[in-house]
């Protein structure tokens, strides 16, 4: 399988007035055509991992890395115009809540218009023909009422679909989903996820999705990467996760609830200070 994305050696680091603070430390791992999912306990450098691509980390942070490699290309070498034109167009990201990420006072036909014209010099009528169709990709059923609506007049559900519109309509090759779908309901989680995979898949994307979520990841992606502190401690094939042998990997699938087994007392998490001093596990494949 060729690789998509490649990255190699990274670090992510915000500077205080007293210390440095590692977010991200040495991690490698590559991304095919494939779902790779990152998992790992709030503050192990998932959404920084993700953010750290689109080098999207602002001052105080910084970004180091032998190669971040998209096509040939390492993007750490790239000036920050030419980044631009990578980011959406080639590498796009899903955040986790639509609430903060779409501009509440611009109506959303309006939003994703920009997002395809941005990359493509085309007409404002192709842009609204191209954006109605993406809408009705995401399964959008009435997608002339939600490009004339505001952000503020759809559900989570929906506003996360316009979310997913926005990001592909310029027809990335990889995508990064942060938590796509922590603040909505199981159902709705489902039809999201449905959603991704088939245009994933009919479009021969790589996807990284990043959760929390063990199960959820489990059985959505290919391949986990479990983040422990800032580190990769180790990558599993997503069908074979509960043959995990890491012991934080063991410890976050023993303290899950199970309705098939269910237990009196869920397992506390234990964490050893010694993790955050190995090498990362990952080689790259």
């Amino acid at each position: 399988m060729t690789n998509l994305l490649t990255v190699e050696d990274l670090w992510v680091r915000f500077k205080t007035r007293t210390s440095t603070v590692e977010a991200v430390r040495g991690i490698s791992f590559s991304l095919g055509r494939e779902r790779v999912g990152i998992v790992g306990e709030s503050g192990s450098g998932k959404s920084m991992t993700g953010r750290s691509i689109l080098r999207l980390v602002q001052y105080p942070g910084e970004i180091k890395a032998k190669r971040i490699d998209y096509n040939g290309t390492n993007l750490l070498h790239l000036s920050e115009k030419k980044m631009r034109k990578i980011r959406g167009h080639h590498i796009s990201m899903v955040m986790q809540d639509p609430k903060y990420s779409l501009n509440p006072v611009i109506k959303v036909g309006a939003q994703i218009s920009e997002a395809y014209r941005l990359h493509h010099k085309v007409s404002k009528s192709i842009a609204r023909q191209k954006t109605l169709h993406m809408l009705e990709e995401v399964q959008i059923s009435d997608p002339e009422r939600v490009f004339h609506a505001y952000p503020h007049e759809l559900s989570g559900g929906m506003g996360q679909r316009v979310m997913i519109a926005m990001m592909l309509i310029p027809d990335p090759k990889i995508l990064i989903a942060d938590e796509p779908t922590s603040a909505l309901d199981v159902t709705v989680q489902l039809r999201i996820l449905e959603i991704l995979d088939k245009l994933v898949k009919d479009r021969g994307m790589g996807l990284l999705f990043i959760s929390h979520d063990l199960n959820l990841v489990s059985s959505f992606c290919d391949r986990v990467l479990i983040m422990y502190g800032g580190r990769i401690i180790e990558t599993c094939d997503a069908a074979n996760l509960h043959q995990a042998t890491h012991p934080y990997t063991k410890g976050l699938l023993n303290s899950l609830p199970s309705i098939e087994h269910p237990q009196e007392r869920l397992q506390t998490l234990n964490r050893n200070p010694a993790w955050l001093n190995e090498n990362s596990v990952n080689a790259i494949k």
